[in-house]
């Protein structure tokens, strides 16, 4: 997500990071993690339309909702554009796609990158959801080709501009989907 971007402070980057994944674990009805030598290399969190969430944080729930007024009230500039974008992406997408669930998080430990544990953790919810139309937001500050070679389709493109602290950070957003 290279939220280094947007902030050099350990501080926020600590807090916006655990709010983020507690956020996404909330919302998720799948959650797969890969495993290399015994450390925890790759997360997929996914969530489906219609299904249970399998997370129940009350406490962190309202943790998140505190974290996501502050992020608004004080960083709030920062995410419109790249909101707005994916809101527009989906507005249009909606018109003529019926997705069954959203790739909410998506990472593998940049150190094993090329030994297939993303591509594992994408045939596995290919097994559990066969048949299934999935979609994703990524933009071009990710490893975005990967999904591409993995079968995913561009369904939207927009280029915005974010500013973090005193320069412009060119980038495009893409709204991805691909039948499992």
């Amino acid at each position: 997500m290279h939220l280094q971007l947007f902030t050099n402070n350990l501080f926020e980057l600590y807090f916006y990071s655990k709010y983020f994944v507690f956020s996404e674990l909330s919302q998720a009805t799948h959650a797969y993690g890969a495993y290399w030598q015994g450390e925890l290399v790759g997360v997929l969190l996914v969530n489906m339309k219609g299904q249970p969430k399998i997370f129940n944080f009350p406490v962190i729930s309202r943790v998140v909702k505190l974290v996501m007024w502050l992020i608004n009230h004080f960083y709030g500039e920062l995410s419109d554009d790249y909101d707005q974008a994916n809101a527009e992406m989906m507005q249009q997408y909606r018109l003529r796609h019926h997705p069954a669930g959203e790739l909410s998080f998506f990472a593998v430990d940049p150190d094993i990158l090329g030994q297939g544990i993303g591509t594992k953790l994408l045939k596995r919810l290919a097994h559990d959801e066969p048949g299934k139309l999935v979609y994703l937001y990524t933009d071009s500050g990710c490893s975005y080709p990967f999904y591409f070679h993995r079968g995913f389709h561009k369904k939207g493109q927009q280029e915005i501009s974010l500013q973090t602290g005193v320069a412009e950070q060119p980038l495009t957003c893409y709204l991805l989907d691909k039948q499992l």
